[in-house]
């Protein structure tokens, strides 16, 4: 009785370790692949102009700062900028976008993300890091011409 019943305990425990080890395995629904500097400039890309929603926490780095260059110099901080595009989820902006990686090593990268709208440009300077194999946002600064 005592053997069957340690017998039972441990298969019991088993099953819940290999099922907690699995469920480890899978990536969270809200997560995207961000391993390389040119999928995470793509999931931004999504994120600004397609109002894609997935993701957006995991892209921007946790000490991010936006600054938007116009006549009045603004600074937004990551909450403020992530609380600004979940109300943009689904919205999709009418321009065309191009990028370019300016600069790439292994641990650090700037891009230049412009989107032609129709009388004017919007230009972002994006500076991302490598952090433990994810790429991340920690800054941008944007104009306008």
């Amino acid at each position: 009785m005592m053997t069957t019943l340690a017998k039972t305990f441990a298969a019991a425990a088993l099953v819940t370790l290999s099922s907690m080890t699995m469920a480890a395995g899978r990536p969270e629904k809200n997560m995207v692949n961000l391993s390389t500097v040119n999928l995470a400039i793509g999931q931004y890309v999504e994120i600004i102009t397609e109002g894609q929603s997935t993701g957006l926490e995991q892209l921007f780095a946790s000490d991010f700062n936006q600054k938007v260059q116009g006549p009045k110099t603004k600074t937004n901080s990551r909450s403020e900028l992530i609380n600004f595009l979940k109300k943009q989820k689904g919205e999709r902006l009418n321009c065309k976008t191009t990028t370019q990686i300016l600069e790439n090593s292994k641990d650090y990268a700037i891009a230049k993300v412009i989107m032609q709208f129709d009388g004017f440009t919007k230009n972002d300077i994006v500076t991302l890091i490598n952090d433990n194999g994810t790429w991340k946002i920690t800054d941008s600064i944007t104009s306008y011409k």
